[in-house]
């Protein structure tokens, strides 16, 4: 019996856990580089789910935290996320571990980070226990920060109350959208599984698709073309700019856009929407004063804890943004729910031929329709020479 040469692999003499570090103190940017099995290393106070689900398709074997990742403000839910996922979770390092080189093999050892045979930085190793437990201080403290959203609420409605009430600022747009549908789609929630869900709407209302800057690649991975595209375009591809969509590019309330020389580099003329809200904001503000008839939203904003995820600089204008379109807005997984798909004219018309073929065909396999074919023949025989004689006589 012949033994097989073939060697293993050595494993690691060095106890923990090995992984390349891909480092950036933004998730967002980090999770676009992130592989199978890599060491991703940031910088994020209180994970937000949204962060935590990006994480987690990108399949990181351990994620470094700097900051804390439930900070006590509000019961987050990205870092049950991570962990039931799987992934190692340290959190509370400090800025040391964020001097790390990139590309660089590092170990984790239950809380301490090691380069090599050095000692970098040592967190909190979080557990599905540990994670109930600052659930459930941060659930304490949520009244404050409650009390806090309302003084921001009343702050940007005295800043944007021109904007809010009565739309001053939206510019004008070039895509139709009076007395249409509107889907909004985000890259957020679930935002996925809800355009799977949509289809049967899509396909028969057609509404105008407007992707809030990475929104507009989920709309076009699904299989259409986005009508617009609004945001700051930092997190959009250039095969989305590209698409042909009208570009909205949302710029800070002084007129500052960053996102707007990217556009005018790809040779695309945008319209500039100066406003304080966040992106998916502008975008509802801008179907709702251009004449939506319903405005459906795809991966947006729609509990408190999702509000409170997005920090209180962006809790206000999501709020208030939703009172403001609040009879026309619909989030998408109420669609999915309450929408079935209409049997148009056509389709019942090439229903009833087929029926009736099935019908002839089966009476044509029969000794008696056979008969019946025959005297039917005959008398459509009978009636074509009659009106031959008439045109010929």
């Amino acid at each position: 019996m012949r033994l097989s040469t073939r060697r293993k692999a050595p494993e690691p003499t060095t106890p923990g856990t090995h992984g390349t570090a891909r480092v950036d103190r933004r998730t967002k940017g980090l999770t676009k580089r992130l592989r199978d099995g890599d060491v991703a290393v940031i910088d994020h106070v209180d994970i937000d789910r949204v962060a935590a689900d990006a994480l987690v398709t990108a399949g990181p074997a351990v994620v470094l935290n700097a900051a804390r990742s439930t900070s006590g403000r509000y019961p987050n839910l990205g870092p049950e996320i991570l962990v039931d996922a799987g992934i190692v979770l340290v959190d509370d390092l400090g800025d040391a571990v964020m001097e790390i080189p990139e590309g660089e093999t590092v170990r984790v050892d239950g809380g301490a980070v090691y380069l090599g045979d050095t000692l970098v930085a040592e967190g909190t190793v979080q557990t599905p226990q540990t994670i109930a437990t600052n659930m459930a201080e941060a659930r304490e403290g949520l009244s404050d920060e409650i009390e806090r959203f309302a003084e921001n609420t009343m702050d940007y409605l005295r800043r944007e109350r021109d904007l809010l009430l009565d739309g001053v600022g939206v510019p004008a747009v070039s895509t139709k959208i009076d007395g249409r549908h509107v889907l909004i789609v985000v890259r957020g929630y679930h935002y996925r599984e809800d355009l799977a869900t949509l289809r049967p709407y899509i396909s028969e209302y057609r509404p105008v698709l407007i992707g809030v800057d990475g929104g507009a690649d989920a709309i076009i991975d699904a299989g259409w073309k986005p009508d617009m595209i609004v945001g700051d375009m930092d997190s959009v591809s250039d095969r989305a700019l590209a698409s042909g969509a009208e570009i909205v590019v949302h710029a800070y309330r002084d007129g500052k856009a960053p996102g707007l020389d990217r556009v005018t580099d790809l040779g695309v003329e945008p319209i500039v929407f100066p406003a304080t809200g966040t992106s998916e904001d502008i975008a509802m503000l801008l179907a709702d004063d251009s004449g939506a008839e319903v405005i459906v939203a795809v991966g947006t904003h729609a509990t408190l804890v999702e509000f409170l995820d997005k920090g209180r600089a962006g809790m206000a204008s999501t709020f208030l943004t939703r009172l403001r379109v609040g009879g026309k807005l619909v989030d998408a997984k109420g669609v999915s729910r309450l929408y079935r798909q209409r049997i148009s004219n056509m389709q019942l018309v090439l229903l009833s031929l087929a029926g009736l073929c099935a019908v002839m065909a089966a009476l044509a396999a029969t000794a008696a329709g056979q008969t019946f074919f025959g005297i039917v023949g005959a008398h459509l025989d009978t009636f074509w020479s009659w009106v031959g004689s008439l045109f010929g006589g």
